[in-house]
């Protein structure tokens, strides 16, 4: 586990907005060019349009990166609560969106707020994964 990030994904954490599922989640990415952007979970109203931490964070992370390995992703970390004693791992649309931002060895931390939690490698939590084209 990349300490760092984990104590960005849970700081940012804190500042969640969800007002209505009250589950708060943060997600750190480190991009290949080393810079760490984090993102937090926002609900409104409208369900389902609200923003995951991990979409928050890819947005932080293209908002601030020129094109090239700033807007890649080398290892992300998301912080949430267990549900029923499980750890909480990215829903489908945002493997999709961290699959399109990285690459298939990339890990992803998922990560309880006091710690504990485990690593997976994107192929292994999005194995079909969309490509944008034949060589992605």
């Amino acid at each position: 586990m990349n300490r760092d990030l984990f104590e960005k994904a849970r700081a940012v954490r804190e500042r969640a907005h969800a007002p209505y599922s009250k589950f708060h989640v943060g997600a750190a990415i480190l991009s290949e060019a080393g810079a760490v952007h984090v993102g937090a979970n926002v609900e409104n109203a409208s369900y389902p349009e609200g923003c995951c931490a991990e979409t928050s964070a890819i947005s932080a992370m293209v908002a601030a990166s020129e094109l090239g390995p700033g807007r890649r992703i080398a290892e992300i970390t998301v912080v949430a609560d267990r549900i029923e004693g499980r750890l909480t791992t990215p829903c489908g649309g945002c493997r999709q969106r961290l699959a399109e931002f990285s690459g298939p060895a990339t890990p992803v931390h998922v990560i309880d707020p006091g710690g504990e939690g485990r690593t997976w490698r994107m192929d292994e939590l999005l194995p079909a994964a969309f490509a944008m084209d034949e060589t992605s």
